[in-house]
């Protein structure tokens, strides 16, 4: 059973690693959907966290910090773009379905992270 759980960590790196590499190769298109001025700049800097966060938590250095920092950056990204996204989709079925499941799967995301956080993470000397 703790072989399963231990298993965990790896499904919450591996969307983390390839979500930060697809922002690094597709920065120009994602740049659209940031909220704030310096769109690609954004894209590129969210990309790296992403890509460190997973590091941190395969190395087990400094990982609780990097999992509660990835579980804020994943609920922003839900907040600020998913979000405004189901409220405008109005009676668009399948505009609402794409961004309803992006808000739950980031939520849901952003949740794993901080249990990782508090529960799991190695290096327990860094934050609370």
């Amino acid at each position: 059973m703790n072989a399963i759980l231990s298993a965990g960590r790896y499904l919450l790196i591996v969307p983390a690693l390839i979500f930060g590499v697809m922002h690094m190769m597709n920065a120009s298109e994602m740049a659209s959907m940031v909220p704030i001025p310096g769109g690609v700049v954004w894209v590129y800097i969210t990309g790296l966290a992403m890509i460190a966060a997973a590091v941190a938590v395969v190395i087990g250095k400094y990982d609780k910090l990097a999992a509660a920092l990835l579980g804020l950056l994943i609920l922003i990204y839900a907040l600020t773009i998913h979000l405004p996204g189901v409220l405008k989709a109005g009676d668009d079925a399948q505009m609402m379905a794409m961004y309803m499941g992006n808000f739950l799967k980031d939520v849901g995301l952003a949740g794993g992270a901080w249990v990782y956080a508090a529960v799991m993470a190695k290096d327990k000397s860094v934050i609370g």
